[in-house]
């Protein structure tokens, strides 16, 4: 019984790999793709992220349940059941210990474009919110400290009778 699922876990292993080294490498590319329309301001183009995003999502949150379901199988036969790079070093399998490693590195990767990319538009909205201000404001900041209000009270930009 226990060599049914150490076989199940061992042969199941590859294909998790696999199929998570795709959904990291289009995940890679779409989030390449996103930083260029974020640079671009090209909203068009970001809302056709939108539903490749959703599917790489549900292909990941696959990876992650078989991922769970294969660890348990390899503790129910007494193998180290906390990460797939020690099951990788177990396997029979060559090259199944490089392709952990390479998913771990992906991994990295992704969340450094990941945060390149909120770094990007967490910018694009300072540079609107700036921008409104300024058409809010004519250009003209209010005094921090001070009493009464400003000499140029109104913003030339939205009222023209200044």
């Amino acid at each position: 019984m226990a060599t049914a699922s150490m076989l199940d876990w061992e042969s199941a292993l590859p294909d998790l790999l696999d199929d998570l080294a795709s959904a990291q490498d289009e995940l890679l590319a779409l989030l390449a793709a996103k930083r260029e329309y974020l640079a671009a301001a090209d909203l068009e183009g970001l809302s056709t992220t939108q539903e490749r995003e959703e599917q790489l999502v549900r292909r990941l949150r696959d990876c992650q349940d078989r991922r769970s379901e294969l660890l348990a199988a390899a503790r129910a036969c007494g193998e180290p059941g906390d990460s797939l790079g020690k099951l990788a070093g177990l396997g029979k399998q060559s090259g199944l210990g490089e392709k952990a490693k390479a998913a771990t590195a992906k991994m990295r990767l992704l969340r450094h474009q990941s945060l390149t990319n909120w770094v990007l538009a967490q910018r694009a909205l300072l540079h609107v919110s700036q921008l409104v201000e300024i058409i809010a404001t004519g250009g003209r900041m209010q005094p921090t400290y001070g009493e009464g209000e400003s000499l140029h009270h109104s913003g030339s930009l939205v009222n023209q009778e200044a």
